[in-house]
């Protein structure tokens, strides 16, 4: 078996940047931009009113008459020039006429015809936006991961497509005999495949596109059928059947197909029976079967190599925390601990076995019990990774 830091190092070593493309803004969501985007345009691109009400030139006072002399509205300004005793009707997101300083909101004021007068609870803002308020040309976005609100920032800044690194197509074959998919009906011996759901929602999340192959059958003939399935695709991810037993058919297959192996096994708790290599040009990952241990697996190798892919760092930031409770002596392989972070500190699950998916979707950290580590007593700092 070998170290955790050993096997991270080899899944990386895999793989390399897939290189960048060009999108449309309405397809950039969840797209890791490569490239910093710099505004053309200031926003907003003229001082702007934010009221509704009307724009004159002084700063009024209660009783004061003005003229109406025109209309402004957003789309379209009033062209003009604003004077003394002058006022132009003004809606919110209309441009400030020329002349005017101040936009007094329509509820201070009373109007009559095309004369208004000013009433008694006169605010003390300008109500003016003024040009690039939020933003002038030049403003830079630096390269992340497009969310929701990145493409309304890069729309303002008049950026109609964006460059992206190519997204990583991951194949993902759950296999085993006792897997059926959410919806059939399984046999009496059969459960219900789980953890590729949550493998193929982690991958999207992280920029990649995750295909959901059919499950694989426990035949040479059948794992190999869809195995050859994976032509287009960036990595191979199988879930189960790497491990020791007369069925687990995953690492026996590959090699006849040609994959070249990395390694076999790390000494890691839950997630021993890991395999990694490369099948025809492509990196393969074998997760395990179970499935705590291929979601926890996923996180710890799965996405880093997704984010190499896409030219991220890669390695999963380790934080530190207190520890809330005291723990005892933990054995001769690295121990990952479903756990809950709060305010106070971090503390495991009383059950950590590897089945309990409902422990899993508690857990928001996975708590790092080195290899050998003696007993630790609450207060004492521990490392974890966000999940």
């Amino acid at each position: 078996m070998i170290s955790v830091e050993d096997a991270l190092n080899r899944c990386l070593a895999l793989v390399s940047p897939l290189g960048t493309e060009t999108v449309p803004l309405r397809h950039a969501a969840g797209r890791r931009m490569t490239i910093h985007a710099t505004a053309r345009r200031d926003q907003p691109p003229f001082a702007a009113s934010a009221m509704d009400g009307y724009a004159v030139q002084c700063d009024p006072v209660t009783g004061e008459s003005f003229s109406v002399i025109g209309e402004a509205k957003a789309g379209r300004a009033f062209r003009g020039t604003i004077s003394a005793h002058q006022a132009v009707r003004i809606f919110t997101g209309a441009p400030v006429p020329e002349g005017a300083t101040r936009v007094i909101i329509q509820e201070d004021v009373t109007r009559t015809g095309d004369i208004i007068r000013i009433g008694t609870n006169l605010d003390d803002g300008t109500n003016i936006r003024p040009k690039g308020q939020d933003f002038s040309v030049g403003y830079s976005l630096s390269p992340r991961i497009l969310r929701p609100k990145d493409l309304a920032l890069l729309a303002a800044m008049n950026i109609s497509e964006v460059t992206v690194s190519c997204r990583p197509i991951v194949a993902l074959i759950a296999t085993g005999d006792e897997l059926v998919m959410p919806g059939e009906e399984p046999g009496p011996d059969q459960i219900i495949a789980s953890s590729i759901f949550a493998l193929a929602a982690m991958i999207e999340a992280a920029g990649g596109e995750a295909r959901i192959l059919p499950i694989a059958q426990d035949t040479e003939e059948e794992l190999l059928a869809i195995l050859s399935m994976t032509e287009g695709c960036s990595l191979i991810v199988t879930i189960g059947g790497v491990s020791v037993g007369d069925h687990d058919l995953v690492g026996r297959v590959a090699e006849t197909m040609g994959m070249e192996r990395s390694f076999y096994k790390i000494a890691m708790r839950p997630g021993k029976p890991l395999m990694a290599g490369r099948l025809h040009k492509l990196p393969m990952l074998g997760l395990p079967g179970n499935p705590v241990s291929s979601i926890v697996c996923g996180h710890l190798f799965l996405l880093p190599m997704l984010r190499a892919m896409l030219g991220e760092a890669s390695v999963p930031p380790i934080s530190r925390a207190t520890l809330t409770v005291d723990l005892p002596a933990n054995g001769p392989r690295a121990h990952y601990m479903r756990a809950k972070l709060n305010a106070t500190g971090i503390a495991p699950f009383d059950r950590q076995d590897s089945a309990l998916i409902s422990i899993l979707t508690e857990a928001n950290a996975l708590l790092i019990r080195p290899v050998l580590d003696g007993p630790v007593t609450a207060g004492t700092e521990v490392n974890y990774i966000e999940i």
